[in-house]
């Protein structure tokens, strides 16, 4: 998947994004397809937690935001 492309594209945290410089990491489902990128955020996010893409670093890191799921949303983990 090209990196900008993953801007504003909704994830769930699969291993729990410490917050700062310390990375967690995400999946984002494209087109049926799970893509894993490192990710970091300003404040920790749990395991679970919706993310909204706002960053493509590079080399499969991206910064995310918090982002409320919404209904329907397939995009919950397991």
């Amino acid at each position: 998947m090209r990196g900008q492309s993953l801007v504003g594209k909704v994830g769930v945290v699969v291993t729990a994004v410490r917050g700062g410089d310390r990375p967690g990491e995400i999946r984002v489902v494209v087109q049926g397809v799970p893509h894993h990128y490192l990710a970091y955020a300003a404040e920790s996010l749990p395991a679970g937690a919706h993310v909204l893409v706002i960053h493509f670093r590079g080399a499969r890191q991206v910064d995310v935001e918090p982002w409320p799921p919404m209904p329907g949303d397939h995009t919950t983990p397991g």
